[in-house]
């Protein structure tokens, strides 16, 4: 395909509105802008994708393997890759690779991996997402408690540094392993700090959104909940307007009502955004895997420890889409939204991902009427 070409549909989401009869025109990877389907110029290569609808390719914020790959289990430049091209069926062409907690020695091996990816302009990669280890023991959830540590003055160096090497760096921390002043350093220094893995009230997390926090990790799991006394961190995700939340929504980790609550009370700014915390399941039949040396069961749409805790989910960004969609009831471009400009806001990022606006990356799905992944879009380039 050449440098520059419309695509053309009978539908076009550019994240804020629909067009009808329109095309995409694409230059040298980006959008161009958004005509009606009679203005297409005609030195321009057309590409028809009939009654499909296109929209923003979609931005999955916490990712943990694919394609048969756990981050942490590898830790090398071509595991970054198979992780984001095992997303890319599924409609997402943005994502941060996440590695759950683990010892100093992966995580340096990690980020020096995602500093290559970057270098190396790994199609779909826009960074990493560090989920630990300075998280709380008591809502560890999957993650392994010995692994599980405060920061020190040298976990935050090696943080600030690490952010200088890729685009984007989210890293959950709860208020039990860092302090508000960490936070702080984190943020200034070009860090996305997300509240996650915590036992802490909504004054403690209050506070720590005062000082630099701007998002919650999977909303309602590994967290304090909504009481009627202490509203917890999940009160305060939905409550304080300066946190933005990701959300897991395939039916098993929060309940449809629950979901449904939230989204009606969810307020100011900060947006409920979709994840997949997708394990290396995706894109395979794998039946179990490992994790931290320990195995990984995959039965009737859940992965879980041998103890029955939940270890990510067997879910991709389509399938949540169609979940938020069909199951609660949000309207269609808002869905479409939760899995793209939303997260895109929520790490800085809405000016080149998340969006069909002029200037922006051309990364596009396309959908069907039944929400099936039609085709898909990297800077221009079809991957899938």
């Amino acid at each position: 395909m050449s440098s520059a070409f419309a695509l053309i549909a009978a539908r076009i989401f550019d994240g804020e509105i629909w067009h009808g009869d329109a095309a995409l025109l694409v230059r040298d990877g980006l959008v161009e802008r958004i005509v009606s389907a009679g203005n297409v110029p005609a030195t321009l290569e057309r590409v028809d994708i009939g009654d499909a609808m296109l929209a923003p390719g979609f931005v999955d914020l916490q990712v943990n393997g694919g394609g048969g790959v756990m981050l942490g289990e590898r830790t090398d430049v071509a595991a970054l890759e198979t992780i984001c091209r095992a997303q890319m069926p599924f409609g997402t062409t943005a994502l941060l690779p996440t590695l759950i907690t683990d010892t100093p020695d992966v995580t340096a091996a990690v980020i020096a991996a995602g500093a290559e990816a970057t270098r190396r302009r790994i199609p779909g990669f826009l960074g990493l997402h560090l989920e630990g280890p300075h998280l709380s023991i008591a809502r560890k959830g999957a993650h392994d408690p010995s692994l599980i540590r405060p920061m020190t003055e040298l976990d935050l160096a090696s943080l600030l540094a690490a952010r200088q090497e890729m685009p984007v760096l989210l890293t959950t921390v709860a208020p039990e392993s860092v302090t508000p002043q960490q936070v702080s350093a984190l943020a200034q220094g070009g860090l996305v700090v997300s509240l996650g893995h915590s036992d802490a009230g909504y004054a403690a997390a209050r506070a720590y959104a005062d000082a630099g926090a701007s998002m919650v990790t999977h909303l309602f799991n590994a967290m304090s909940q909504l009481g009627n006394r202490e509203p917890g961190l999940a009160g305060a995700a939905i409550d304080l307007g300066a946190l933005s939340a990701g959300l897991i929504a395939d039916g098993i980790h929060v309940d449809p009502a629950t979901i449904g609550i939230a989204l009606r009370a969810k307020r100011g700014d900060g947006r409920i955004f979709l994840v997949t915390d997708a394990m290396a399941t995706i894109g395979t039949e794998l039946a179990s895997f490992s994790l931290n040396g320990r195995t990984i069961h995959r039965r009737d749409g859940r992965l879980t420890l041998d103890d029955g805790t939940l270890a990510g989910a067997d879910l991709d960004m389509i399938s949540a889409v169609r979940y938020v969609h069909r199951v609660i009831g949000v309207e269609l471009g808002e869905a479409l939204r939760m899995a793209s400009l939303y997260p895109a806001q929520a790490v800085g990022q809405a000016h080149r991902i998340g969006r069909l606006a002029p200037g922006a990356l051309a990364n596009v799905v396309a959908l069907d009427g039944a929400l099936e992944v039609r085709g898909v879009w990297i800077e221009g380039a079809k991957v899938a």
